[in-house]
């Protein structure tokens, strides 16, 4: 659709499986609201965004009700990150 090569379900590090990723470094994640619902997977997935970012990913976080129902913004958000240069590594 954008021309973007997307690779699904990869895994970054032991332990660390993320739902895409864009390039080297833009790593997108989608999340229903239930995932989140227990706070110990709240802040599970806190700690795993700063081993990422600590990796030197960035890291975007998407609901499915953004993704379906709005996706002109989740769209502008991405390719604002992709105009950044966030999704390669740095040389």
């Amino acid at each position: 659709m954008l021309g973007l090569v997307v690779r699904i379900q990869v895994a970054l590090a032991p332990g660390i499986r993320v739902d895409m990723l864009i390039g080297d470094r833009l790593v997108v994640e989608v999340d229903g609201r239930e995932y989140h619902s227990d706070p110990s997977a709240f802040e599970r997935d806190r700690v795993r965004d700063a081993r990422l970012t600590a990796l030197g990913y960035r890291v975007l976080h998407f609901s499915y009700s953004q993704v379906m129902y709005d996706w002109p913004a989740v769209e502008a958000a991405i390719l604002t990150a992709m105009g950044r240069r966030e999704h390669r590594a740095h040389a």
